[in-house]
């Protein structure tokens, strides 16, 4: 009669190891999978979508939202929707791959056009109105001073955006009109002057977009010894 102790014997190394880490391994292999193909966390660090999302939140994001790809790849398997205007998306760069979060102003055929920080969509002019201190996050609310925070309302849909009181001459605050071309899409961030948006790296295709952001899963403030910030835990995005 054989025993373990035999057993364990007569395996060679690599199976020893197999058999000891196989659970722990299916369970990253699985993690991967669900991470590449159906939802993942993504930290943002950088500010160009203040005050919706804070460097340091960590932002859930759907990736069966519009369709379902072949895991690690840009492979469609199935699509059954498309992102609409207001959206916040995650998608590769064009100039550098480099996963980036946006918001979609512009959808196919749409016209847009940007005057010194006021949007046209489709000759429709957006309207802005200023809020208070108490309506936007502290961590935004003490540089009132040196920002102006509105809520942007265009063609049905609103969101909070931020701009700076004094502009660097560089800031590119008008552009247009254009007309996003089929199977593209003009993205802006919410921090509209400091954001490498459409103005710097032009339309973005539909299938170099990854899924839709929905939520701050968590926050952690880099200023602050990377303490939580225990407000904005499981924040929806709008």
């Amino acid at each position: 009669m054989t025993d373990s102790n035999s057993l364990a014997t007569d395996l060679t190394t690599p199976q020893r190891y197999w058999r000891e880490w196989r659970g722990f391994v299916l369970f990253i292999i699985v993690m991967l999978l669900f991470r590449s193909a159906i939802a993942d966390w993504n930290q943002v660090p950088t500010g160009s979508m203040i005050p919706s999302i804070l460097e340091g939140d960590r932002i859930v994001v759907d990736k069966l939202a519009y369709d379902l790809r072949v895991p690690f790849t840009l492979t469609r398997i199935a699509r059954w929707g498309d992102p609409q205007r207001s959206d916040i998306i995650t998608f590769e760069s064009p100039k550098d791959d480099k996963l980036l979060v946006k918001r979609v102003i512009g959808i196919p055929g749409d016209v847009v056009q940007m005057r010194n920080n006021q949007l046209v969509v489709n000759g429709d002019i957006a309207q802005y109105q200023s809020l208070s201190a108490d309506a936007i996050p502290d961590q935004v609310a003490d540089q009132l001073s040196q920002i102006s925070v509105r809520l942007e309302t265009l063609l049905g849909s609103s969101r909070t955006i931020m701009t700076r009181r004094m502009r660097h001459p560089q800031m590119r605050s008008s552009f247009g009109p254009v007309t996003v071309p089929d199977g593209k899409y003009l993205v802006l961030g919410d921090n509209r002057d400091n954001s490498q948006d459409y103005r710097w790296i032009g339309f973005v295709t539909r299938d170099s977009i990854l899924g839709k952001a929905g939520a701050i899963a968590f926050s952690l403030d880099y200023e602050n010894y990377y303490l939580p910030r225990m407000d904005r835990f499981f924040q929806d995005l709008i």
